[in-house]
């Protein structure tokens, strides 16, 4: 009866906070606290499932981690910059609050620099998610951002394993067989159907090499669930595997955001210090903002990122937890961090659902710079002789770009924001290069160029329709097609002025009809002769 009435509040909870327009996570958030204070016993799986839910997520970061990624100035630099102007920050701001007063339990100085280092994080949960939903994940600031948490994620993890006073195992050292192992592992998964088993292969890497071997030897789990993924990273169907996981991912991470608000609603001490961390967050998205800048990022890639890394990460619930647990700082830390972590979900969520005017405003407020400093990726485009752009170069856009050559047209562009696609495409000779199609200023560039036909057919769930209030229909002049999954998406491109809609579904099923229709009519007792002629 009990799980019943979990499972119904937090339905109602995430189905309220999509009435309002807010991310569902909202409503979960605020579920967890409703259930913590009230009289019902907690459910202790429910925190279990959200520590697979993380350790799910992390082997899907894995999936689309490039190492190579990491080594570079924007990515490494600016997070060990950040973390090290945000953890002398977080500690002078929470060292200031205790001397005005601020009790929350025993406090020891070494316990004030864990909180000031745990607040330097970011959340990989809420910008992974962000970033899965805009289909920005294999973008610019989206690369950036999730290599700029995978080393955080590597510092946490680092610091936990320092301070737990557990040494890892000397069978630690024996995790170097993982890379072998995966070779053989990886030939496993070429034999497995597109099913339901390439779910659960997935889930196995995570939880078994990944997260339990790396748990048996001391180490952090979570950890063994990224290398792990990083391990398949290359393999063809390293992007099938992370679709195939992303349900049941989704369902987990339902329990790490009903878990930070089970132990209830805290006291007046930590809503005091939730509230001054809350104040902390535009001064956090504007350091990201302006170290990126200083690394010769454009503008707007710049506030982009700044803006998905504001909210405070999961990390600091456990980094105060072990601190806790070594007595450096009292028992309602725990308390007073989960609900400024909640609370910065909830900015997080809201300031990143529809942010297009909040960029173009910031990134007009930064200083200018040369188009010759700028960092090579944010180079300006050349886009001379170019008449019909296709956003998207997944199936149906790279149908459709073909298509347009097949038929004589000429200055046809394909558009992608997934770097590893543009450069496999660039070899097979496609016109193709890496672009944003939610970046205002390349809009203003088609314009220039006199573009008149755009094609919008990126393949996830309503980046389409996303692309388009980014738009504003009133800045492009030229023709735009779109391409729908789902009627309501068709109905509001049609509603903002699209020109053609065409039903993804509904133009296969029109294109099965007519080959059926073109088919011989060579059938024997009802079963029709594949090989007739």
């Amino acid at each position: 009866m009990i799980p019943a009435v979990y499972l119904l509040t937090v339905v109602v909870f995430g189905f309220t906070a999509t009435l309002l327009r807010l991310p569902p996570l909202v409503g979960f958030l605020a579920a967890g606290f409703v259930l913590g204070s009230s009289p019902l016993p907690n459910l202790t799986f429910i925190e279990v499932l959200g520590d697979l839910g993380v350790a799910v997520l992390l082997f899907t970061i894995g999936l689309k981690l490039d190492l190579r990624v990491l080594r570079r100035k924007e990515v490494a630099g600016t997070a060990m910059i950040v973390m090290l102007v945000l953890t002398v920050l977080g500690t002078g701001l929470v060292a200031g609050m205790l001397a005005l007063g601020l009790s929350l339990g025993a406090t020891t100085p070494g316990g004030i620099a864990s909180v000031g280092f745990a607040l330097s994080f970011s959340s990989t949960v809420v910008v992974v998610k962000l970033l899965e939903e805009r289909d920005d994940s294999g973008s610019l600031y989206g690369r950036i951002a999730i290599g700029v948490l995978v080393l955080q994620d590597i510092a946490a993890v680092a610091y936990m394993t320092v301070t737990s006073g557990r040494a890892p195992s000397p069978w630690a050292v024996a995790l170097v067989a993982l890379w072998p192992a995966s070779r053989l592992l990886r030939g496993v998964l070429d034999r497995i159907d597109h099913r339901e088993m390439r779910a659960l292969f997935g889930m196995s890497m995570a939880l078994l090499p990944g997260y339990l071997l790396f748990d048996l030897v001391g180490l952090d789990g979570d950890l063994g669930a990224l290398i792990m993924g990083a391990l398949f990273a290359s393999h063809p169907a390293a992007k099938e595997l992370s679709s195939a996981l992303f349900t049941i991912k989704e369902l987990l991470l339902v329990g790490f955001f009903l878990a930070i608000g089970l132990d209830g609603i805290p006291g007046s001490s930590a809503f005091a210090l939730a509230g001054v961390l809350l104040v902390l967050l535009p001064l956090r998205s504007l350091i990201y903002t302006g170290v990126l800048r200083v690394m010769g990022m454009r503008r707007r890639t710049s506030v982009l990122t700044g803006m998905a890394l504001t909210a405070y990460s999961e990390f600091a619930l456990i980094v105060v937890d072990t601190a806790t647990d070594h007595g450096l700082l009292g028992g309602e830390w725990p308390a007073a961090i989960s609900l400024a972590l909640a609370l910065s979900f909830v900015v997080s969520a809201v300031v990143n659902h529809k942010p297009a005017a909040l960029v173009e405003w910031m990134s007009e407020r930064l200083p200018d710079r040369p188009n010759t400093t700028l960092h090579p990726d944010e180079q300006p485009l050349r886009l001379e002789g170019v008449c019909t752009v296709v956003f998207g170069m997944g199936r149906a856009g790279r149908s459709t770009y073909t298509r347009l050559y097949a038929d004589g047209q000429t200055g046809v562009l394909g558009i992608d924001n997934d770097a590893t696609k543009v450069e496999e495409m660039t070899r097979q000779g496609f016109n193709v290069m890496e672009a944003d199609a939610t970046d205002r200023q390349f809009w203003e560039r088609l314009e220039a160029v006199h573009v008149s036909t755009v094609v919008l057919a990126m393949s996830e769930p309503g980046a389409n329709v996303h692309v388009l209030e980014w738009l504003g229909r009133n800045e492009f002049d030229g023709r735009i097609l779109a391409i729908a999954r789902y009627d309501d998406e068709a109905a509001t491109m049609r509603a903002a002025g699209v020109d053609a809609v065409i039903n993804l579904y509904e133009g296969a099923g029109e294109a099965l009809a007519r080959a059926a229709e073109a088919l011989p009519p060579a059938a024997v007792d009802g079963v029709y002769d594949a090989n007739a002629s």
